[in-house]
């Protein structure tokens, strides 16, 4: 299963026709509103990292993106105080939008 994910991810092969109505539901999902910051890893195997307009169309609140070095694919784990941070970071806005 892993395998097939990522060869579809890199659009070698179709995907698994058992999970379109999945596929179908999350590309449907809403614009994301809150404050948000979205990571690539510098280092990541998985995939190169994406410029910040790539998916700028799933934001419409404030968003930054950041390419952390020396990160791979896993940057909670490889790095969770950078993590921690950013999490830590957000709260003052998430909490001014509650008021």
């Amino acid at each position: 299963m892993v395998v097939q994910s990522y060869r579809h991810r890199f659009d070698l092969v179709l995907g698994d026709p058992a999970y379109e109505a999945v596929e179908q539901r999350l590309s449907a999902q809403p614009v994301i509103t809150v404050p948000t910051i979205t990571f690539d890893g510098a280092d990541d195997g998985v995939r190169p990292p994406a410029d910040a307009s790539a998916h700028a169309a799933r934001f419409s609140g404030p968003r930054s993106h950041r390419v952390v070095p020396g990160v791979g694919h896993n940057m909670p784990q490889e790095v969770p105080q950078v993590f921690a941070d950013a999490v830590l970071e957000l709260v003052p806005a998430l909490r001014a939008g509650r008021s």
